[in-house]
């Protein structure tokens, strides 16, 4: 369970008292994610996720990520906004780490998804693009392919090994993919993490998009391809579903259409998508402490998506 700082009963009815949000009514542990610890909160007003930040994510960066989802739901975007306190804070600290009440939004995460569903999240993905074209804050990606490069780097060959013989070759790959990386790609907000689990559904529509925290300052082409990456493959990577994909991009086009230099660099950015998740989950396979409730993610699954588009080129988005 991705909890990592455990607080009781008593510690949330009193973090309550400083929103109008009603008295606590009961709470639970949120398993999913693997960078914060969350808990689903029910008072006599209705429910709310409360999220404390601890790993990857810098206080300094919360009035970014928290405006963004007040911004974006301002626009119509199916984002939920933050609960301010009495005070009008978007976030407090507690026992020395930042915590955020973010509104819940109804509606489940897609754990087979269906063309229907592939493009309507491309369409919700274009809408958010297209909002946060004025929000006023931006934030400079820290996980681009030369960052997360990197960090396979600290990793080091022989502690990947460890994880999977063949993955110490991705070092080499990763730095062909630096070198040929596109840089001159119109730009917004991303997501940049929108895997089918940050997304909330009824049936076809969307009705949350959510988990903002590695939004920065970037191409959205990428965004795209690493949404592709996220939903158009099984849980190991290793067949791709394009029917999916020509779904998701046929819906993002319904409002956003992809420029000519866009569409060629697709097969290159979700090669550096892929590199990214390689990276964050090799990491966090040599450094998730082993009794942590929390389930370690295989970079493999990755390391084949990238092969596919390494090998596919542009007809894996045909």
């Amino acid at each position: 369970m991705a909890v990592y700082t455990h607080l009781g009963a008593e510690d949330l009815a009193r973090l309550m008292e400083h929103y109008d949000v009603g008295r606590l009514v009961s709470f639970k542990g949120i398993a999913e994610g693997v960078s914060n610890s969350n808990w689903l909160l029910e008072t006599t007003q209705g429910r709310f996720i409360l999220t404390m930040y601890e790993r990857r994510i810098e206080t300094a960066d919360l009035p970014f990520f928290l405006g963004l989802l007040d911004h974006l739901s301002a626009g119509g975007c199916p984002v939920p906004r933050t609960i301010h306190d009495r005070d009008g804070a978007a976030w407090r600290m507690v026992d020395g780490k930042a915590v955020a009440l973010i509104e819940f939004l109804p509606g489940l995460s897609p754990s087979a998804p269906t063309p229907g569903q592939a493009r309507a999240v491309g369409s919700a993905l274009a809408q958010i693009h297209l909002a946060a074209r004025d929000f006023p804050q931006s934030r400079t990606s820290t996980l681009e392919p030369g960052d997360t490069l990197d960090i396979l780097k600290q990793c080091g060959a022989a502690a990947l090994g460890t994880i999977d013989p063949d993955l110490p070759p991705i070092l080499e790959t990763g730095e062909a993919i630096v070198h040929e990386w596109p840089r001159a790609l119109p730009r917004s907000i991303i997501h940049s993490d929108l895997f089918p689990d940050n997304v909330l559904m009824l049936g076809d529509r969307v009705t949350g998009m959510i988990d903002f925290y590695f939004a920065c300052t970037g191409s959205m082409a990428y965004d795209l391809a690493v949404t592709h990456a996220a939903w158009c493959f099984d849980g190991t990577g290793a067949r791709c579903d394009r029917a999916l994909g020509r779904a998701l991009i046929e819906g993002y086009e319904t409002l956003r259409p992809l420029g000519h230099d866009e569409r060629a660099a697709l097969p290159l950015l979700a090669e550096g998508a892929c590199l990214r998740f390689i990276a964050s989950r090799a990491q966090d396979w040599l450094d998730t402490p082993d009794d942590a409730l929390v389930h370690r993610k295989d970079p493999m699954d990755f390391v084949r998506r990238l092969e596919f588009y390494r090998a596919s080129g542009q007809s894996a988005f045909a």
